[in-house]
């Protein structure tokens, strides 16, 4: 039972999953490479992998505390696609809950909308048709001779 709820919910929420998974990636990618070109170098502050993955933590989160630092190019170039990556993540995230709330505010519309319209049956929306019809088929000299 407890599976079948993960699998529902791993199901229904595959663009977060995605989303976290890909997050998790460059977290762990930005921070083994900035450690890389870092540790070193000297002048350099990133000098342990747990500095180098708080460091790729804060800066995707786009936090940027500046306690710790890449100084080489090539940490700097890492850094950058690590913004960029922390905005883009950010910015898919927020649009994909704009886009569920927004069809969630939807189908609450369309199912109101519809239940609505079946207000009156078939049979009273023919009846009312016909009866239109009738009125607008007649005169005014039909009008005018029924009411004397």
């Amino acid at each position: 039972m407890a599976n079948n709820h993960l699998y529902m919910l791993a199901k229904t929420n595959i663009d977060v999953i995605i989303l976290l998974i890909l997050g998790s990636l460059i977290v762990v990618f930005g921070g083994i490479a900035v450690y890389l070109v870092e540790h070193e170098h000297t002048g350099a502050n990133i000098t342990n992998l747990a500095d180098s993955f708080w460091w790729a933590v804060v800066t995707i989160a786009t936090v940027g505390y500046g306690d710790y630092y890449p100084v080489t190019a090539a940490g700097r170039i890492i850094a950058i696609f690590m913004m960029l990556s922390g905005i883009g993540i950010f910015a898919t995230f927020v649009s994909m809950l704009a886009h569920r709330r927004l069809q969630r505010a939807e189908l609450r519309l369309k199912s109101k909308t519809e239940a609505r319209s079946d207000v009156l049956g078939y049979g009273t929306k023919i009846e009312l048709k016909n009866k239109i019809d009738v009125i607008e088929s007649l005169t005014e000299e039909d009008f005018d001779t029924s009411l004397l």
